[in-house]
């Protein structure tokens, strides 16, 4: 199922929109617990030059005020650093429900501002693309951290930058567990190693699943370094690392990171 058809599919669903995300809006209503968000990560692939500027315009000043105007913020934008092929804008958009992001597409068509703004990227021709093509991911929010936390250094103003990291996991039964391991202490572990937490999403559709993606940050590439070792070195860590609960096989089977740097109009 592309992502157009699925993203309508869920459109009449009252919480996030698939059967999985639906479930899991149902325990977290009869525990009382948070709402969780539900997040679009997009990726423009774009060339040097006359796509990246153009694409880089849509998203200033078309795409991210429109999604702000349709209740969808903040809206992070990123330009790879380290992990991957650049020029890429990663893309960041939250939500409050997959509701909001399933109809994204369709008010933006009706919004004259987002189309006279971004008509230099929307109807570019054929023969002269204004991009390569997009990414898509859909995710909701996990039970422990049910809401995307932006740092301060965002709202100052300070140089930063984030790690996104993407777990795999062979089965889902290890990819349930190393969700509930993040449930169950390793979002302390991180606080206590000084990171900044912005957002955990479980991947409903998307490539290489069952997998979950996560985004921290950091001031400096030096502060990474030192956090991470922190980190690692936590007896907290060591111990949850070591129940046999999470430790009796590799649940984890391969690890992405991408280091990126925000873009200057990024709201994250």
């Amino acid at each position: 199922m592309n992502r157009r058809k699925f993203l309508a599919a869920t459109a009449g669903t009252a919480a996030f929109g698939s059967s999985k995300l639906g479930a899991a809006a149902q325990e977290s209503s009869a525990s009382n617990t948070k709402p969780r968000e539900c997040y679009e990560l997009r990726k423009y692939h774009v060339q040097s030059g006359r796509q990246q500027k153009i694409t880089d315009a849509f998203l200033h000043e078309a795409l991210v005020p429109a999604l702000n105007r349709l209740g969808i913020g903040p809206v992070g934008v990123f330009n790879v650093e380290v992990g991957e092929p650049s020029p890429c804008y990663h893309v960041l958009l939250p939500a409050p429900s997959a509701e909001i992001l399933a109809r994204a597409e369709w008010k933006l068509g009706q919004d004259a501002e987002y189309l006279k703004a971004g008509a230099p990227f929307l109807t570019a021709p054929a023969d002269q693309p204004a991009m390569l093509r997009i990414d898509s991911s859909l995710m909701g929010a996990f039970e422990g951290w049910p809401k995307l936390k932006v740092p301060a250094a965002t709202a100052e103003r300070k140089d930063r930058i984030f790690e996104l990291r993407t777990y795999e996991s062979p089965s889902d039964q290890d990819h349930r567990r190393k969700v509930e391991m993040f449930n169950s202490g390793e979002f302390e572990v991180f606080d206590k190693a000084g990171f900044w937490q912005i957002f955990y999403g479980d991947v409903l559709i998307g490539a290489k699943l069952p997998c979950l993606t996560y985004m921290i940050g950091f001031p400096s590439l030096d502060e990474r370094g030192a956090k991470w070792k922190a980190f690692g070195s936590m007896p907290e860590w060591k111990k949850l690392t070591a129940s046999p609960r999470y430790a009796f096989e590799s649940i984890v089977s391969n690890i992405t990171s991408t280091i990126l740097r925000p873009t200057d109009y990024s709201q994250i």
